[in-house]
C-alpha cells in the first residue's frame, strides 16, 4: 500500500518509530499542511530555536553517560569497577526495574530496562535533519548565525549516532534527503550500516559541524551544554578509536561473525588495519591543537580552615615533577583538590578549562544521594570493587602491596599482581603525633591531651595511607572522613567525621538493602556542603579533555610505522607515529595533576607494557563516568575482567574483627559473568518489526 505524506512525516515516523495508521495520512494535502508548517516555523528565529533545543533534548534520560537518577536507565557506569546495591535483587518486571543481579548476568530482555535509548536517538536525528535542511529559510538570522546553527544540528544529529554506536553497534543511517514518501514501508526499510561506515559517517558530519559553528569555546554555562567545535572534534576522535580498537577491528571471532546484516555482510571488520589508529591518533590531536583546553587546576593553599580547605596529599619528590610548576609539574598545584573539583560543583562549568561537553547537572544529585553514609540521609548503596581499589597507585608511583593477589595465576593478569603481603595494623596516635598520613585529613593539635585529639584518621587499615592523590578523592575507605559542612549549624558534632562500615555500625551490613556489598564506597562528586535536597550543582563529564589526552597517547601506542595524516580543516598535515615525546604529550599532564612521577623507560619502550598501563591509567582517571564498560567492550577485555569474581572487604564482622574485616573475600551477592550477547544491548522487538531490513544483535531474539 503506498501512503501519500510528508517527507518529514515519514522520515518522524520512521526514525521515531511511530507509524500511525493509513487513515492519518491518506489525504495528500497533509504534505502541504507540512510545508506550510515547516515554513512558519523556521522563518522564526524564536521557534527556530526552539526547534533546535528539542533537538538538543533526548540527550538527556536514557542518554546521559554517568550514573542518573535511576540506574535502569542507566547502568553502563557499573562494570568491574563500580557496582550499586539499591536493587540486588530480583525486582518485579512490571516495576521496569533492572536489579544489579539482572544486569550483570544479562537476565533483562530485548523489551525491558534501557529501551528506550534507540527510539530517542533516532528522534533526535530526525529533528536536527529537518532542521539542518530547513533553517536557510529563516529571515530573523544573519548568514553566520545560521551557519552556526545548522552545525550545533549536524553535531547532535551525529551524536547521536555516537551513542548508538558505542551501546548497539552499527546502526542504520538515515538518509539525510528523507525518504520518498510515495515509497511502501518495504521500500523505506533501512538495514545497519557497517561499524566503519557508521563511524566514518560520525566522523565527517563532526568535521562538518566544525567547520559550520564559530566557537572553539564558549565561556557561559549555557553554551558549555550545547555544540562547540572542541566537541565536535573530540566526539569524532571517540568514534575513529573505536573504529580502531580490536572489537570493530580485525575482529573475526565468532561472534563477529554472526553480527551481519539482512543481507549476510559482516559488520564488524574482519581484517586489521593499523592505518585506523593512526586516523584516530590525528583526530586527538586535532583537539589539542585548538588550544582551547587544559586540566583543571587548583593551586596550593595554605587555609587552615578545616582539613577540607588545606592540601591533604603532598606528592614525594621524584627528582623530575615535583621540582616544577604546572604544567611541567606539580610544585604548585594541590593534586587532589585539582581532580576533586572536576566533579564536586567546586567550579562552575563555564569556569572549567578541561570539561568539553555536559548535558548539565541533572540528576547528578541523585547519583550523590547513593553515595553518600546514611549519617548524612544518603543512601549508602552506590560502591566500588577491590579490584577498583587495588588499582589505585601508591604515592610514589609503585603498585600496593597485595595489588590484585586474589586474581594469582588467572590468564591475562600476568604482570598485573604484586606478590606481597597486603599490608596490616591500623593508624594510631602515636602516626598522629609524628605527623604521619596527612593525607586522612588530621592534624596533631599540641595544645591538646591525646584523649582530647581529634580522632579523625585514627585506627584506619594501612591499606589506605600513602596512595595517590586520586585514591583520596574518589575512595570511601572504611574510617575514611567525610566532611560534613552541610551540618555546622544543625549538627555540628557530625562535621568531619569519620564513617564505618564494620557489622553493627550505622553504615554498615544491614537487611534493607543500604549497605555497601564490599565496605568500600565512593566519594567523586560528593561536595562538602552537599545535603539531601540540598545538593551544589554539579555538571555531568560527558567529554574532558583528560579522556582525549589519554586517547591520543592509546592511538600512538598501536603504530609500528609512519603515517602522513591530514589536519581535521586540512590546514596541515601531521606525521603520526609511536614516538615517545608525542606521547608523553598525551600522558604527562594527566600524571603530573594526579601527583604522580611518569612512567619508566622501560614502559616506553613497550608496546604490550603500554596497553596494559594506559588501561589501567583509563580505569583511575576515568571512574565511573560511563568509559570502563565501554572501553573493556572495544578492548575485547570484556570476557576476562567481568567475568572475575568481585572481591571486597568482609562486611558480616564487627570492628573487634577488623584485621578480618580487611582481608579481601569474594562478594557472592554481586555475580559477575560474561557471555557472547552481552558485548552489545539488545534491540527492542518492536524497532525490528517497523523496519523489515534490521538485524538483532548476536544473542538476542528477534522477536517475541
Amino acid at each position: 500500500m503506498i501512503r501519500r505524506i510528508s517527507i518529514f512525516s515519514i522520515a518522524a515516523a520512521l526514525v521515531a518509530g511511530v507509524f500511525s495508521s493509513c487513515s492519518d495520512y491518506l489525504d495528500s494535502d497533509q504534505y502541504f499542511k507540512d510545508r506550510l508548517t515547516l515554513e512558519t516555523v523556521f522563518e522564526s528565529k524564536t521557534h527556530s530555536e526552539e526547534w533546535l533545543a528539542y533537538a538538543y533534548s533526548f540527550l538527556t534520560g536514557e542518554n546521559y553517560e554517568v550514573t542518573t537518577k535511576e540506574t535502569n536507565y542507566n547502568p553502563f557506569c557499573f562494570a568491574d569497577d563500580m557496582y550499586y546495591g539499591d536493587r540486588d535483587k530480583t525486582i518485579d518486571a512490571t516495576k521496569n526495574e533492572l536489579s544489579y543481579n539482572m544486569f550483570k548476568l544479562g537476565e533483562y530482555d530485548e523489551n525491558s530496562y534501557n529501551v528506550g535509548a534507540w527510539g530517542a536517538c533516532y528522534k533526535g536525528i530526525n529533528q536536527a535533519t529537518v532542521f539542518i535542511n530547513n533553517i536557510d529559510m529563516c529571515t530573523e538570522m544573519d548568514d553566520w548565525e545560521i551557519e552556526d546553527y545548522k552545525g550545533q544540528a549536524r553535531f547532535v544529529r551525529a551524536y547521536y549516532y555516537w551513542l548508538l554506536l558505542r551501546r548497539y553497534g552499527p546502526v542504520p543511517i538515515i538518509p539525510e534527503e528523507g525518504i520518498d514518501y510515495t515509497d511502501d514501508y518495504d521500500e523505506i526499510a533501512t538495514p545497519r550500516s557497517s561499524y566503519e561506515e557508521v563511524a566514518n559517517y560520525i566522523s565527517d558530519e563532526m568535521i562538518q559541524a566544525a567547520k559550520e559553528m564559530r566557537y572553539d569555546r564558549r565561556t557561559d554555562y549555557y553554551a558549555v551544554t550545547r555544540a562547540t567545535r572542541g566537541a565536535a572534534l573530540a566526539t569524532r576522535a571517540y568514534a575513529l578509536i573505536f573504529a580502531a580498537s580490536p572489537f570493530a577491528n580485525g575482529n573475526n571471532d565468532e561472534y563477529a561473525q554472526q553480527l551481519v546484516d539482512d543481507e549476510g555482510n559482516r559488520l564488524l571488520s574482519a581484517e586489521y588495519s593499523e592505518e585506523k589508529w593512526a586516523k584516530a591518533a590525528a583526530a586527538c590531536r586535532d583537539v589539542i591543537e585548538l588550544g582551547a583546553y587544559d586540566l583543571l587546576t587548583v593551586r596550593n593553599s595554605t587555609s587552615d580552615t578545616g582539613p577540607s580547605d588545606r592540601p591533604t596529599v603532598t606528592p614525594p619528590d621524584d627528582g623530575e615533577f615535583s621540582n616544577q610548576s604546572w604544567p611541567d609539574g606539580w610544585a604548585n598545584i594541590d593534586p587532589m583538590k585539582s581532580y576533586r573539583s572536576l566533579f564536586d560543583g567546586s567550579i562552575l562549568p563555564a569556569n572549567n578549562e578541561e570539561l568539553i561537553f555536559t548535558r548539565g547537572s541533572t540528576s547528578i544529585d541523585m547519583l550523590v544521594l547513593h553515595q553518600m553514609p546514611k549519617d548524612d540521609g544518603g543512601w549508602n548503596c552506590h560502591g566500588l570493587t577491590q579490584k577498583m581499589v587495588d588499582a589505585y597507585y601508591m604515592n610514589d608511583g609503585t603498585d600496593c602491596p597485595g595489588m590484585n593477589d586474589m586474581f594469582s595465576g588467572v590468564s591475562g593478569y600476568e604482570g598485573r599482581v604484586d606478590t606481597r603481603s597486603r599490608l596490616t595494623g591500623f593508624t594510631t596516635i602515636e602516626d598522629l603525633k609524628a605527623g604521619r598520613y596527612p593525607e586522612l585529613g588530621w592534624e596533631y593539635d599540641e595544645t591538646l591531651s591525646d584523649d582530647e585529639q581529634a580522632t579523625t584518621g585514627m585506627n584506619v587499615s594501612l591499606q589506605y595511607v600513602n596512595r595517590e592523590p586520586r585514591f583520596y578523592a574518589s575512595v570511601a575507605y572504611n574510617g575514611a572522613t567525610w566532611y560534613y559542612l552541610s551540618q555546622t549549624n544543625s549538627k555540628p558534632e557530625a562535621v568531619n567525621q569519620q564513617v564505618w562500615y564494620y557489622f553493627g555500625n550505622a553504615d554498615g551490613y544491614r537487611n534493607d538493602g543500604f549497605y555497601l556489598r564490599t565496605g568500600i564506597g565512593i566519594k567523586k562528586w560528593v561536595h562538602p556542603n552537599d545535603y539531601p535536597d540540598n545538593y551544589v550543582s554539579k555538571a555531568e563529564t560527558a567529554i574532558r579533555y583528560a579522556d582525549i589526552l589519554l586517547l591520543y597517547a592509546e592511538a600512538l601506542n598501536e603504530l609500528t610505522s609512519t603515517y602522513n595524516i591530514s589536519s581535521w580543516d586540512g590546514s596541515t598535515t601531521y606525521t603520526v607515529s609511536r614516538d615517545k615525546t608525542e606521547m608523553e604529550r598525551g600522558i604527562h599532564p594527566v600524571r603530573i595533576r594526579a601527583g604522580l612521577p611518569d612512567y619508566d623507560d622501560a614502559t616506553y619502550a613497550d608496546a604490550d607494557l603500554m596497553r596494559q598501563t594506559l588501561k589501567r591509567e583509563r580505569m583511575i582517571e576515568l571512574m565511573g563516568e560511563g568509559k570502563r564498560y565501554f572501553d573493556l567492550r572495544r578492548w575485547k577485555d570484556a570476557p576476562v575482567e567481568e567475568a572475575l569474581q568481585i572481591y571486597g572487604c568482609n562486611v558480616f564482622v564487627g570492628e573487634s574483627n577488623r584485621d578480618e574485616f580487611h582481608t579481601p573475600i569474594p562478594i557472592y551477592n554481586l555475580p559477575s559473568t560474561f557471555s557472547e550477547k552481552l558485548w552489545l544491548w539488545p534491540i527492542k522487538h518492536s524497532e525490528l518489526q517497523r523496519n523489515s531490513r534490521l538485524t538483532q544483535n548476536p544473542g538476542w531474539t528477534m522477536y517475541e
